[in-house]
């Protein structure tokens, strides 16, 4: 089955979508917007294989992109509206798209720095349930049809020792994902899921929506998160369920008297996951104790299409656990590659349909990643005798910030290039809300001050980006041999206030 096949199965009137306060599109209304942008994307001459960029906020212009894109055989590159130029700059490069979509008026960085590249821009908005196009472009291209092995979808994911790294998506991968998602949750046609996650993320666009449409149910989709509205447009829609990461739910639970949230059995959620960022134990019991659904915690990677692991809905809920085997094979191996004893702390490797092929022209990565049929994720766990997986550190050190990879090493670089610091390191700092933030280790020149570094830091990087916790240093912790070590610099300064900006 393709993505088109989710479109394509005689639910033509069946509610798909629903924007809170605008319109409400069916099966049909998606169908035709996606056949729309396959036969613009066609018409442009897109080769199959080939890429095109989008930008976009939740709304169905992402989706049409999405599913069009696809249906053309050609790889959807989604990326985050919030990106400077530099950034946008960097991904399009990257990628080498053919076209990227974008919504009127909007995301001027993106337009820049297509520009800049020669990469032609095409406006795509609803009007009503209608699909536009902006300017002379047209629609009138060839139908293609998609294979499982097509690359559906292209995203990326940093690593802490080099650029981002290119992941590609099957259409296979991205259905079998979807199956295993709406399989292991019971979601029925019934469901009414509310979409928090933004869509250029694999946990939004797999569970909030390809789980759900694979089962015929609806999406109710705000175009971005908001606590104050949250509980009213659960009643109003009668949500089903919700996902998100940890952080919407902190902000939940410290609102929940402000915003009027329901005490339990006040609503209809069924249930409510959480995955992108390890969820506390101590926030599991509390959102429990507070509303009165079941919490569901989830382990996902982009790289097997959104999720591997998960508590069972239907049985024990573990606090602290990211659960067993959801429909997709799970193992510690050591660092030989064999598999660990029940209990045994080595990396967590995944397989299955779901998991992707390789990254994108990076051989090296790919020979690191691999081991025997298994795809190494780079985080240290322990499995238990039943099969319960416990996280208990990352290989990789990425900033996982509210379920946002941030990359150190992109930060390195942005705050280096500042004529006046001759060393940065970059690193996560535990953080109330996000679980993570981005804290930063200077080493300053004379006359330059941390005000300065970090209104340089924001022309180039997204505010998300941007550390939050500074400290000058003389020299930057090194270990015997000369090396550093991101971990070894933050604990030196755990117990050290950061310098004044």
């Amino acid at each position: 089955m393709t993505l088109q096949g989710l479109l394509d199965r005689g639910l033509g009137d069946r509610a798909a979508l629903r924007i809170p306060d605008g319109a409400e599109l069916t099966y049909g209304d998606l169908r035709r917007a996606a056949a729309k942008v396959a036969r613009h994307v066609s018409a442009l001459a897109v080769q199959p294989g080939e890429s095109v960029a989008a930008s976009f906020g939740n709304g169905p212009e992402i989706l049409a992109a999405f599913f069009g894109v696809a249906e053309a055989r050609a790889a959807y590159a989604p990326l985050n509206s919030a990106y400077t130029e530099g950034e946008f700059r960097f991904y399009l490069e990257d990628i080498g798209p053919k076209l990227l979509y974008l919504s009127p008026g909007g995301t001027a960085a993106a337009r820049a720095a297509a520009a800049a590249l020669g990469i032609p821009v095409v406006d795509l908005w609803f009007e009503a349930v209608d699909l536009r196009f902006g300017g002379a472009a047209t629609a009138q291209g060839e139908a293609r049809h998609a294979t499982p092995d097509d690359v559906a979808l292209f995203l990326h994911t940093s690593g802490t020792t080099s650029r981002p790294k290119g992941v590609p998506l099957t259409h296979g991968n991205l259905i079998a994902s979807a199956r295993n998602i709406q399989r292991w949750y019971g979601i029925a046609a019934s469901e009414v899921t509310y979409c928090v996650m933004p869509l250029f993320h694999v946990h939004g666009l797999v569970f909030s929506v390809l789980a759900h449409l694979a089962a015929g149910a609806k999406v109710v989709m705000p175009e971005r998160f908001s606590a104050t509205v949250f509980w009213h447009h659960v009643r109003a829609y009668g949500a089903t369920n919700v996902s998100a990461v940890p952080t919407i739910y902190r902000t939940l639970l410290l609102r929940a008297e402000e915003d009027g949230a329901p005490a339990p059995g006040g609503h209809t959620l069924r249930f409510m996951r959480s995955s992108s960022a390890p969820l506390p134990a101590r926030d599991m019991l509390r959102l429990e104790e507070r509303f009165g659904a079941p919490v569901i915690e989830a382990y996902s990677m982009t790289e097997a299409a959104h999720q591997m692991c998960a508590n069972p809905l239907e049985g024990e809920r573990r606090p602290g656990s990211a659960g067993v085997g959801a429909y997709v094979d799970v193992t510690i191996l050591d660092a030989a590659g064999d598999a660990c004893r029940p209990g045994t702390v080595g990396e967590v490797a995944v397989r299955g349909t779901n998991v992707m092929r390789g990254y994108r022209n990076n051989p090296e990565a790919n020979a690191l990643a691999f081991a025997n049929g298994w795809f190494r994720t780079g985080d240290w766990g322990t499995l238990s005798s039943d099969g319960y997986l416990t996280l208990v550190g990352r290989l990789k050190e990425l900033i996982n910030r509210a379920g946002e990879k941030i990359s150190p090493v992109e930060i390195d670089d942005v705050l280096v290039s500042h004529p006046g610091v001759a060393e940065a390191v970059a690193f996560a700092i535990a953080d109330e809300k996000y679980g993570e933030a981005v804290g930063a280790a200077l080493v300053l020149r004379d006359g330059t001050t941390v005000a300065d570094v970090l209104a340089h830091a924001g022309t180039r990087l997204a505010p998300f980006k941007i550390p939050t916790a500074v400290y000058v240093l003389e020299a930057i912790p090194r270990t015997a041999t000369g090396k550093v070590q991101r971990r070894i610099v933050a604990e030196s300064l755990k117990d050290r206030a950061p310098s004044e900006t």
